[in-house]
């Protein structure tokens, strides 16, 4: 019975001090509760623009180029630290002090097209190198290339050889060397146009490649649907690799 009593006091006692604290508090007016939300919500904003402008990105991979390193429907974490800082949702960006080193994976706005999305390739050449081609595998300097990345034989198609490196420059090219179009055809990539290089992956989903072309919101919309639905469609094995 002491028990039960004291246990209905304690309760009367919280309520009580709840009661107290609620009136002791100023009443805050409506106007003032809502300018303290927007501020909020604006360093909220201010800090996803600085993380995605300055830090990271997320890009999907919508081709074979680079198979079998990066696989169609793979989802990247790019980070941009030392590169390239840019404004978010504009083509304003400025290089950093970083420059990408031989065989690194490199994000960058194709020269020939800086409106398209932006390509993943690997870095072959640095500037000055000069870079041939024959035999089936790359020569830098005239050494050959050790790549245990690569799928199929390396050819040349379009490069003049032997080929210099311009300054300030970059060439590039695909895993997947027969199913890349990199530097042998477009030239070198100019340092201002490199944005960042792959650090994870965060995701990757096995459907159909038309899923991740520019544009087709429908169509991933219902492959990130089929993967809730179908648990199967994710590459679970590829998920939080490291570059």
């Amino acid at each position: 019975m002491k028990i039960r009593i004291a246990s209905i006091l304690w309760r009367w006692n919280m309520k009580a001090e709840a009661k107290r604290t609620k009136e002791a508090q100023p009443s805050v007016p409506m106007g003032q509760r809502v300018q303290r939300e927007v501020i909020a919500w604006f360093w909220v904003a201010l800090v996803f623009l600085l993380i995605n402008g300055t830090i990271g990105q997320a890009r999907v991979i919508p081709s074979g180029s680079m198979e079998d390193t990066l696989l169609i429907g793979d989802h990247l974490i790019m980070s941009r630290i030392g590169y390239d800082a840019g404004v978010p949702f504009t083509s304003w960006h400025v290089p950093l002090w970083r420059n990408p080193h031989r065989q690194q994976v490199i994000i960058f706005k194709p020269p020939f097209a800086p409106d398209t999305p932006d390509y993943v390739k690997r870095v072959i050449g640095l500037p000055g190198d000069s870079v041939e081609i024959h035999d089936g595998s790359v020569w830098v300097n005239g050494q050959r290339l050790k790549e245990n990345y690569t799928t199929g034989r390396t050819e040349p198609y379009d490069l003049r050889q032997p080929f210099t490196v311009p300054p300030n420059c970059y060439f590039v090219m695909g895993d997947n060397r027969g199913n890349s179009y990199d530097s042998r055809f477009w030239g070198c990539v100019p340092r201002n146009d490199i944005i960042g290089t792959p650090v994870m992956i965060y995701m990757s989903l096995d459907v159909p490649p038309d899923a991740w072309e520019p544009g087709q919101i429908r169509e991933r919309f219902f492959a990130y649907a089929n993967a809730l639905v179908h648990p199967s469609l994710v590459r679970w094995k590829r998920l939080f690799r490291t570059f």
